[in-house]
């Protein structure tokens, strides 16, 4: 602590330089072509590059205005006319906050920021002697150490510590790191959704509320007029609208895993959002979303056997199973097999073996019971009491028009619900693909709730046009359409890894796509449960306003 360091050689035998054989330097060549970076952690604070960026742009503008930002890690070399240059010397600056103490009492140091300033500088320039220490070349004369991928290179790497005193206080020392630059675009993007949302929601309730009103009206009036009118609507389906879907047990696990996931994903981002998930505890979000997507089977399987008691389902063990292991072991399945092949690279991005044992564990020991406890209570519970009784005979189906296809139903749901949260969906792609940090888990709750509201809304339309048509099939076909906004996440994802991402390779396109596969899965889950249960209360509510002989 506090020791100052000129100049440190490192990994060579009394100022002998280290020797890159052609294979490591062909691979480090090609790693500086593929922009690859380096990043290192002191206190638990990860390195960071800083960059000043003018803002002002006319040259004869003495006072520049300066923008600093950093950048995570520092680039591993850089190239310039085809030559490929290696950063062998690091200066680290660490900067360190003095805490008040007693008068009596020796002083205690934090480090608040940890820089780093990378250099080239080639092995001719440096000078190494005995005790593995060394002098930096004076001034600007010194070329930078180039790397020729195709012999042996020769080699210093040496490292220098300089220690700053800072006022930054140890709390706050995560500030720099997660400094935004860009946090109107968030407000214009919350505002703007939530200006369209309330825009929309409005109207729906208009139009829905008052041809309801008029459709129960007409129904209910005297049978006088019924001679003379021809029944036509949604009060025709009143005998099949509650008639089983096909597939109940699985459509009730998909539900109840949907369930699950809205559980778990609002109570992480309640919980981000209170800053009890900051990024200094690294991990500490993908576990708390797993141990909380074990412990919310509870929940999960209550629902599934509710609805598969309401569905007229009989198998409630199979049915539990089903629940437990469908999505589950979807996910599993999918990040094992991206796991074999990263564990073929030998990265240390890997998962280790034994926290897949741990999670498979986890999965069997806590989620599978309680998924079941969950099943056995809501199976044993009244089932949802529907409103009306179900024909012995279903009804002939009439001709559906070209919109009613179940496509055409999924491109238009989707519109309004991505449209409220694609903004912040770039940000949190940044975040995962393009190595910043994401912590405005405020305006992510807020957009969670925009996302809710809007499924809502969209579903019930798409339901009420549904049974206006005389096609009582809605079960399965409303949980699709509902979910039809993740088919526009994989469209923009594959959008984003065209245009945004510089990817060639085989395996890291391969974990591109499997990583959004899981997404896409698990966000169709989420918005088609959301849907499912917003029409299915309201198809029961319309139908428990008429009377019906």
């Amino acid at each position: 602590m506090n020791s100052e360091k000129k100049c440190e050689v490192l990994c060579s035998q009394a100022n002998k330089p280290v020797t890159l054989t052609v294979e490591q330097s062909r691979l480090v060549a090609e790693r500086i072509t593929e922009d690859y970076y380096v990043h290192l952690i002191a206190d638990n604070l990860p390195v960071a590059t800083r960059l000043e960026l003018y803002s002002n742009r006319d040259s004869d503008d003495k006072k520049k205005e300066k923008d600093v930002q950093f950048e995570h890690g520092y680039r591993l070399g850089f190239t310039d006319v085809n030559k490929i240059y290696l950063h062998n010397h690091l200066s680290f600056i660490l900067y360190y906050h003095r805490e008040d103490m007693e008068e009596d009492q020796e002083h205690t140091y934090r480090v608040v920021r940890f820089e780093v300033i990378p250099q080239s500088i080639r092995l001719e320039d440096l000078k190494a002697d005995e005790k593995s220490s060394c002098t930096l070349p004076e001034g600007t004369n010194s070329s930078p150490q180039e790397i020729d991928p195709t012999k042996e290179n020769q080699l210093y790497f040496t490292y220098s510590v300089h220690w700053e005193e800072s006022d930054i206080k140890w709390a706050s020392r995560w500030d720099t790191y997660l400094t935004m630059s860009d946090v109107q675009i968030h407000w214009f993007s919350i505002i703007n959704s939530v200006v369209v949302v309330f825009f929309l929601s409005g109207i729906l309730s208009m139009i829905i509320i008052r041809t309801l009103r008029k459709d129960i009206a007409n129904y209910n009036k005297e049978d006088d007029i019924e001679d003379t009118m021809e029944e036509s609507g949604w009060k025709l389906v009143h005998g099949d609208v509650f008639r089983p879907p096909q597939y109940p047990m699985i459509l009730s696990s998909l539900l109840g895993s949907g369930i699950q996931l809205f559980c778990m994903i609002l109570i992480v981002i309640f919980v981000a959002m209170l800053g009890m998930l900051s990024p200094s505890s690294r991990g500490a979000l993908m576990t708390t979303a797993c141990f909380l997507f074990m412990f919310m089977g509870v929940f999960g399987g209550f629902s599934a056997g509710r609805l598969y008691r309401t569905l007229k389902g009989h198998r409630w063990k199979k049915g539990a199973f089903c629940t437990a292991t469908l999505y589950p072991g979807v996910v599993f399945g999918i990040c094992f097999i991206l796991n074999c092949f990263i564990w073929g690279k030998h990265s240390s991005g890997a998962v280790p073996f034994p926290t897949m044992v741990a999670l498979l564990c986890m999965w069997f020991g806590i989620s599978l019971p309680l998924v079941y406890l969950g099943y056995y209570f809501g199976f044993r519970k009244q089932p949802y009491d529907n409103p009306v009784r179900t024909n012995q005979i279903p009804r002939q189906i009439p001709e559906q028009r070209w919109y009613m296809n179940r496509f055409v139903g999924i491109l238009m749901a989707g519109i309004l619900p991505f449209g409220a949260m694609f903004i912040e969906l770039f940000f949190i792609f940044s975040a995962i693909w393009e190595n910043q940090f994401y912590y405005l888990f405020g305006f992510l709750f807020l957009v969670f709730i925009i996302l809710v509201v809007s499924c809502s809304q969209i579903s019930i339309v798409m339901v009420y046009f549904q049974l206006c048509a005389e096609d009582y099939r809605w079960w399965w076909r409303n949980f699709l359409v509902s979910g039809g906004s993740a088919f526009y996440v994989l469209v923009y994802a594959i959008f984003y890894f065209v245009n945004k991402l510089d990817i060639v390779e085989f395996i890291p396109s391969l974990l591109y796509f499997g990583y959004t596969a899981l997404m896409v899965l698990s966000f169709w889950l989420l918005t088609g449960t959301i849907g499912f249960y917003a029409a299915y209360m309201f198809v029961r509510k319309i139908y428990a306003a008429v009377k019906i002989d």
